[in-house]
């Protein structure tokens, strides 16, 4: 049914009032974060009452009319459940879980999203996007013109800070690592010997791929500072050095959320030492990215736009992608075949090949 003018004025209004107080959102959620409620209520193995909650957050001075609040908009975000049982008194509300969002919120949980949620939440970073309309003006990245320095400068100036957003990106990086396990099976059950994870860190990633694909000679590569610092892990060997230079020889090569941290000038130098390393006629490249959707209505598109956004507020030259910019990048970097295989998660995974 077509609506009236008045009508669609109204639904304008009310997406604009959503888009004006979103802020408020991630800072309830970030504060039910830092107190705790959902490991509370884990806690208790089942829904709880307020007064419950309240027991179990470590002050003297709570204000349970502010924490039934801040439960109310949290509750309305599908955060939490509510379950109302019948008591003397009259109805008693009892808090729960959700059996799909809470498991993301547990704090030390294999799934655990915590450490990224508190860091794209930290004052210092939200102070950033104030700024963002002088960076359209300007340019530069939005960061830097709040604290006068990158993102990674500001890390090694407070250990605070740097532990918190190493925190964040193992996390992230926890999550993808099983998608991309399933998703991609086939494709690593078809390396016939070696694989490069360049800018693999400290090898976590490859070392998953190896124990679910023992066949595999897997290399980890990134920096020297990196590399000193990563453990030992079975089948993975360490190699330093830098991909701007050359990258060790191998059949295939991964290369997860690296090529989004630079420009395209430096991904087709970062693509053609690739195509160096592996055979011309087998040889593969394994991309784990973003694929951006502007229009599409899948459930992480938004979240891809905003992903991109936030690429270019910490990093001067980051940025996600969309299938054409990919497909032009990919041809100037030597590799002319790719496909894009969708998995079940936030990134995709795009195979390409030289010839």
């Amino acid at each position: 049914m077509e609506l009236t003018t008045m009508e669609a004025m109204i639904q304008g209004e009310a997406k604009l009032w959503g888009n004006i107080f979103a802020f408020m959102d991630s800072m309830a959620l970030r504060c039910a974060l830092e107190l705790g409620i959902v490991d509370i209520i884990h806690s208790h193995g089942g829904p709880i009452t307020l007064s419950q909650i309240a027991a179990g957050i470590d002050s003297p001075s709570l204000n349970i009319d502010i924490l039934e609040r801040v439960m109310r908009l949290l509750v309305r975000k599908d955060i939490f459940t509510t379950h109302h049982q019948p008591s003397d008194s009259g109805e008693i509300t009892l808090y729960g879980l959700t059996a799909h969002t809470s498991r993301w919120l547990m704090q030390g949980s294999e799934f655990s999203l915590v450490p990224f949620i508190l860091m794209q939440s930290h004052p210092g970073l939200m102070a950033s996007w104030l700024c963002l309309s002088q960076c359209v003006k300007e340019g530069g990245t939005v960061f830097s013109k709040v604290h006068g320095c990158e993102v990674i400068d500001f890390a090694h100036k407070n250990p605070e800070f740097n532990k918190m957003f190493n925190d964040a990106m193992a996390c992230t990086a926890k999550l993808v690592a099983e998608p991309i396990l399933w998703g991609y099976r086939d494709g690593f059950g078809s390396i016939n010997g070696s694989l490069v994870d360049v800018g693999g860190g400290t090898g976590e990633m490859v070392a998953k791929i190896v124990k679910a694909h023992p066949h595999i000679k897997a290399i980890n590569f990134d920096l020297p500072h990196v590399i000193t610092t990563a453990p030992m892990h079975q089948g993975v060997t360490h190699v330093e050095g830098n991909m701007f230079e050359a990258i060790p020889n191998a059949d295939a090569i991964l290369l997860k959320r690296v090529l989004h941290c630079y420009s395209d000038e430096d991904c087709i130098k970062i693509l053609k030492n690739c195509v160096k390393a592996i055979p011309k006629k087998t040889g593969k490249i394994i991309i784990v990215e973003h694929v951006l959707e502007p229009n599409g209505n899948g459930p992480f598109d938004e979240t891809g736009s905003v992903f991109d956004l936030i690429m270019m507020t910490v990093n001067p030259s980051g940025k996600e992608r969309a299938q054409l910019d990919w497909k032009k990048l990919l041809e100037e970097g030597g590799f002319p075949h790719h496909k894009i295989l969708k998995i079940p998660a936030f990134p995709s995974i795009i195979e390409a090949h030289p010839a």
